[in-house]
Parts: C-alpha cells; sequence; structure tokens
C-alpha cells in the first residue's frame, strides 16, 4: 500500500468565522438518483424541525449510495442554495477525504446523534 499523501493545512482562521459555519446533525431518510447525473444523489434530511434537499456527489465514492439511508451525518446548512443538474441543493454534506483521496468518513448509525454532537462540539 502506497504512502498517504497529505494534503497540506489550510490557513488559519479567526474563531469568529468558524462561528459562522451552521453545521447540524441531520437524518438522511431518501436517497434518489439525480436524471442525468453521472454523479449526483439527492438526499432528502431530516433535521428535525424540518428537512431538505441536499445534492452530493456520492455515485462514484460508493456502490451502493442507498446503504446511507437511515444514517446520521453532518450537514453545513447555511449556504447559499446551489443549483445543480437543474435541481436546487439547500446545504452541503459535511464531510472529510477527497481532497487527499482518502475514503471520505463513514456516517453515524440511527442512534448516532450523541456521539456525533460531541465531536462537532470538540471541533470547536
Amino acid at each position: 500500500m502506497p504512502p498517504i499523501e497529505f494534503a497540506p493545512i489550510k490557513p488559519t482562521i479567526a474563531f469568529d468565522v468558524l462561528e459562522k459555519v451552521d453545521i447540524r446533525v441531520g437524518t438522511i431518510e431518501m436517497v434518489e438518483d439525480v436524471p442525468g447525473s453521472d454523479k449526483l444523489v439527492r438526499l432528502i434530511v431530516d433535521f428535525g424541525d424540518h428537512k431538505r434537499r441536499i445534492l452530493v456527489g456520492m455515485k462514484r465514492e460508493r456502490s451502493n449510495p442507498k446503504e446511507v439511508e437511515g444514517k446520521q451525518a453532518l450537514f453545513v446548512l447555511n449556504l447559499p442554495p446551489k443549483k445543480m443538474m437543474g435541481e436546487m441543493s439547500e446545504g452541503m454534506l459535511f464531510d472529510i477525504g477527497y481532497a487527499d483521496g482518502i475514503k471520505p468518513m463513514e456516517f453515524g448509525g440511527s442512534n448516532g446523534t450523541a456521539d456525533i454532537a460531541k465531536a462537532v462540539l470538540a471541533a470547536l
């Protein structure tokens, strides 16, 4: 196995910049194909007080994207909506690994909210 080449650390940001990012735990209720796209899927995500449609490029990273249905993950919610393949995405999956070519973080279980929330708090 070849050694992993890590991406360089990004420039330092001020804490007040980080505080502006709205990161929340959401439960992925449904995964659907985006017609005409070879990489995008549509996630219907429940955040407890509301649901959102979030498009993610997951088809190439997972042989069965539907395996994440019922799982919890972190999402960034306060980005402007973005139109992709004719559909609006209302947030972004907060994932790691792509810049380094490392496999993305595994999704938490349906009862993983406490563990994920602890990870977020520890990061802040």
